[in-house]
């Protein structure tokens, strides 16, 4: 942990908050600061059960990886809002099955940019690519040689959205900025989020927004009809939109409430 004089990376503001060191903090990283340690310990103290929900949240996208390969075919990767590396990462997962499985990663912290390296340590019959983009320009993700060097558009993409489309109001319309992503995407193409949300304990989540938001962050909680509309026309794959612990999870759950995100998977048409 960074103690006393707390040194940052270039481009890393230690008196803001940020959402993937707060992430790093609750899963017991190092890369985190006092500001982000302040926010999450104040977010656990609002919402007890915090660490867990992080947790479920990285488990989701361990099942997402295995089953959009082993039972969509999908064979590359946009993962926007990747955060601070948590092993096993995306590509990982997604290489065990497939060892030729391309990933391209996308964060606006800095911090993420530092361990981009440790990203990249990919099979060498596939790829693992880092780029620096924010979600609010999705033209500058899709045009980058980067992202266009890795990914084929010809072929379906698996495209990750996870706990990221909290950091952006709704006066962002982050409607239009995934439909913008949606359209650029191939027929075959899946997309998975996750969103957390006030619809099974409106008062803890609600004083977890108030201690982010009261910290300078964008932090919001959607409902599960919210979270559909990010999907738009696209199917959603079995069990549909449901609490993330609940998204065909290896084991019975004895609380998917217990988690307070919505998880869905959808296939373009």
């Amino acid at each position: 942990m960074h103690q006393g004089n707390e040194v940052a990376p270039p481009g890393v503001n230690i008196n803001v908050p940020h959402s993937a060191r707060i992430y790093d903090y609750w899963l017991g990283g190092k890369d985190n600061f006092a500001v982000d340690r302040a926010v999450g310990e104040a977010m656990i103290k609002a919402i007890p059960g915090m660490r867990y929900m992080a947790g479920e949240n990285r488990k989701f996208v361990h099942r997402v990886a295995r089953d959009l390969v082993a039972k969509e075919g999908i064979r590359q990767f946009l993962d926007i809002g990747t955060g601070i590396p948590t092993r096993p990462n995306l590509h990982e997962i997604a290489q065990q099955l497939e060892p030729s499985a391309r990933v391209v990663y996308v964060d606006n912290d800095p911090i993420v940019l530092v361990h981009a390296r440790a990203l990249m340590v990919s099979k060498p019959e596939g790829r693992s690519e880092y780029i620096s983009a924010d979600l609010r320009d999705a033209a500058s993700i899709l045009e980058d040689k980067v992202l266009r060097g890795t990914l084929n558009f010809d072929e379906p993409v698996g495209l990750t959205l996870i706990a990221i489309l909290m950091l952006l109001a709704d006066n962002d319309d982050p409607w239009s900025l995934v439909a913008a992503l949606r359209d650029a995407m191939p027929s075959g193409s899946c997309l998975a989020i996750t969103h957390p949300t006030a619809d099974f304990a409106p008062d803890e989540v609600n004083r977890a927004v108030d201690a982010a938001t009261g910290a300078g962050m964008t932090l919001v909680a959607r409902s599960q009809e919210a979270v559909r509309r990010f999907f738009g026309d696209w199917e959603l794959l079995e069990p549909g939109l449901v609490p993330v612990s609940s998204w065909r999870p290896d084991a019975p759950v004895e609380n998917p409430e217990a988690a307070y995100y919505w998880a869905g998977v959808a296939r373009k048409p």
